[in-house]
C-alpha cells in the first residue's frame, strides 16, 4: 500500500472536492486525511490518500489531469517516531508581520516539531483591533511543556498561550 500527499490549488469552483474524490475512488484509493480551503478567490488542499501499488501511477496521471487544478504528489511513508508529547495549543495576540515566524522558531527551539498550523485574522470585539489566532498542534520529544508555554508566552505581552489538548 502507497501513501501519497497530493497539494492541489486552483481558483476556487463548484465541485472540486467532488472531482477530486471521484478521481480517488475510481481509482480505489482511500482518502485518509486532508484539509481544504478557500483561500483569495483559491482552491487550496493538502489530501492524504492510500492506494494499492498498482494503482499509484494512474491515480497520479489522473489527479494532474483535472482540469483548472494544479496538483502535485509525493510518495510518503508513514511515520513510526513515537514521540512523549502531543498537544494542542490556542493563541491569541494583537496581529503582526512575523508573528507566524515567530512562533514557529520558538516551537523549534524548544524542541518541538509543529504538526499543524490553522491560523486566522478577525477583529477585536470592542476595539475593532486586528487578532491574530491560531490552534497549533505540537509533537514534543520531551516533557517541557511548562518551557514550550513559558517561550511562546515571552514573545510579547499581548500572547496568550491555553493548552487545550495534550494528547
Amino acid at each position: 500500500m502507497n501513501h501519497l500527499v497530493i497539494s492541489c490549488i486552483g481558483p476556487d469552483k463548484t465541485g472540486i472536492v467532488d472531482s477530486l474524490s471521484k478521481v480517488v475512488s475510481q481509482h480505489k484509493g482511500n482518502w485518509q486525511m486532508s484539509s481544504l480551503h478557500h483561500l483569495a478567490t483559491f482552491f487550496a488542499g493538502v489530501i492524504e490518500v492510500t492506494v494499492d501499488k498498482e494503482n499509484t501511477e494512474a491515480l497520479t496521471a489522473a489527479l494532474k489531469k483535472i482540469d483548472g487544478l494544479s496538483c502535485q504528489i509525493e510518495l510518503a511513508e508513514p511515520s513510526s517516531t513515537p514521540t512523549s508529547t502531543n498537544l494542542v495549543l490556542e493563541l491569541t495576540a494583537n496581529d503582526r508581520v512575523d508573528i507566524i515566524q515567530e512562533v514557529s522558531s520558538v516551537i523549534h527551539h524548544q524542541g518541538g516539531n509543529l504538526i499543524k498550523l490553522v491560523s486566522e485574522q478577525s477583529s477585536a470585539p470592542h476595539t475593532g483591533q486586528l487578532m491574530f489566532k491560531a490552534e497549533v498542534q505540537v509533537a514534543l520529544k520531551n516533557d517541557n511543556l511548562y518551557d514550550l508555554v513559558s517561550a511562546l508566552e515571552n514573545i510579547a505581552d499581548d500572547l496568550m498561550v491555553d493548552v487545550t489538548k495534550s494528547l
